[in-house]
């Protein structure tokens, strides 16, 4: 019977999952589906490789806290799947902390460390845990897996990683840890396949979508990035701020009388794109808007990214290429024209027709600093994460 994994995805409202065939080297996709939680009644969609829909059910949503739908994606697997034994399920768990540069095996006591860290990702933590417990109470016997978005950037060493704050904090582990690491380790994977002859050169992936922030890439390795502590500091986001001032936040707390609570409320949900333009979190929808708020909100999104590629480029000592990823770089012609455009000081130069049509390779011939776009797959890097973890439970290397 052939070995397979279930790779979960969790977003804020929604979990993308796929199921991967773990009998090759490469782990290879058999379905993938979204169980989306923002309508009144969860819906859960699965699809074939190619796109084709192969099911779908909606429950009540008192049903959706109980296991019901995971009960539903793991039935299907075993009613079209039975071929393939299910032996792990893979998580994205967005803050890994200082203790883990790698995946693990979730255990009661990994569990307990992981969900201490939820003050350090209070939007992110709870959702990647949420399916972990669940699958511990109905299926106790399967292995679960974490793989860790902080992981990636385990690499990013002082002074990039340090914060100007006395030095007792830093010894308690208060420090830069970065995030989308899983994106952009699949990123820096396909484009050394791409583009080997760039791979030790100084590299900025940008990973642009309703989250967003910069690696500094050199020799594969993550030098610098833009996210921090939390996933709040560095690029406008879809609803949250990114980097600002905190004595904006001590203003907010002294003089308006807001709470703690109400500060991260307003950072977490109120803020970024829909913050500025008062409109939409989404994009899609500010681009397409007429409204001066929503081009406003687009302007600052393009200002702060192309000033932090700057930032990045100063740890690298310079730029020598740049990849565009996520959601919005790798759909929004427009953003990713803008931010090419507030670079040329940096060389920067983007073909217009090869930008439109979403190429691979988009910089011109005239160029100093080579562009590209390269589509993201987190889950793919899970699986392959998975698939080594059970190699080495199979064949101990002690």
């Amino acid at each position: 019977m052939t070995a397979s994994a279930l790779v979960l995805n969790s977003g804020s409202s929604s979990i993308k999952f796929g199921l991967f065939d773990l009998s090759a080297t490469e782990p290879a996709l058999l379905c993938k589906g979204l169980l989306d939680e923002h309508e009144a009644k969860p819906r859960l969609v699965v699809k074939s490789p190619a796109g084709d829909d192969l099911f779908e059910t909606r429950r009540e949503a008192s049903d959706a806290d109980s296991g019901h739908l995971f009960a539903d994606v793991l039935g299907f697997i075993e009613d079209h799947f039975g071929d393939h034994r299910l032996r792990a399920i893979g998580h994205r768990i967005v803050h890994g902390g200082p203790d883990y540069c790698g995946p693990v095996t979730l255990t009661d006591d990994v569990y307990a460390r992981l969900e201490a860290l939820t003050p350090l990702a209070p939007l992110h933590q709870p959702r990647c845990l949420a399916p972990v417990r669940t699958i511990r109470t109905t299926r106790p016997d399967l292995t679960q897996i974490a793989c860790f978005d902080t992981a990636f950037h385990h690499s990013i060493a002082p002074p990039a990683s340090r914060f100007a704050i006395p030095r007792r904090y830093e010894e308690r582990d208060i420090r830069r840890y970065g995030f989308h690491g899983l994106s952009f380790e699949y990123v820096a994977g396909r484009f050394a396949d791409i583009a080997p002859e760039l791979v030790g050169q100084r590299t900025v992936i940008a990973h642009l979508g309703n989250g967003a922030s910069l690696c500094a890439l050199r020799d594969g390795r993550s030098v610098d990035t833009t996210m921090g502590l939390t996933p709040l500091d560095g690029l406008v986001m879809g609803t949250r701020s990114g980097t600002i001032d905190p004595g904006v936040l001590l203003y907010l707390q002294q003089h308006e009388k807001m709470s703690v609570e109400d500060v991260q409320h307003l950072l977490y949900h109120e803020s970024g794109l829909l913050g500025v333009s008062g409109i939409s979190a989404d994009m899609r929808t500010l681009l397409a808007s007429r409204e001066a708020a929503a081009q406003e909100a687009v302007e600052l999104f393009n200002f702060r990214a192309a000033q932090q590629v700057a930032l990045m480029a100063t740890t690298l000592g310079g730029l020598d290429g740049l990849v565009f990823t996520g959601g919005i770089g790798e759909h929004a012609k427009e953003i990713r024209g803008a931010i090419g455009e507030r670079l040329g000081w940096l060389g920067v130069r983007i073909d217009g027709a090869a930008n439109d049509a979403a190429r691979e390779h988009i910089s011109s011939g005239e160029s100093a600093v080579e562009v590209f776009v390269i589509p993201t797959n987190e889950e793919l890097t899970i699986a392959r994460h998975c698939a080594a973890v059970l190699r080495a439970m199979k064949n101990p290397t002690d």
